[in-house]
């Protein structure tokens, strides 16, 4: 049995998708900013996709902005500690 040394072996698209989008809005220019700007691949399933937006836009503290470009722009607030 043949086993991929590939990190995405075994990941399902809109897992791959989702650990791609995670990185950039973990990133330390975004988290400084609190946005980023985020674009589906041509590979990328347009599902996955729009899952993935919904997912996102489900958080209180964030906002999306969908640019003419087909890019989205997101930005977040972090709530203060009461």
């Amino acid at each position: 049995m043949a086993t991929s040394s590939s990190p995405t072996a075994g990941v399902s698209s809109y897992e791959q998708l989702g650990m791609r989008i995670q990185k950039i809005i973990n990133s330390p220019t975004a988290q400084k900013s609190r946005a980023a700007l985020i674009f589906k691949l041509e590979h990328e399933s347009a599902a996955d996709w729009e899952t993935l937006l919904e997912e996102i836009a489900e958080n209180d503290n964030v906002t999306l902005a969908h640019r003419d470009d087909g890019g989205v722009q997101l930005f977040w607030v972090v709530p203060k500690e009461d």
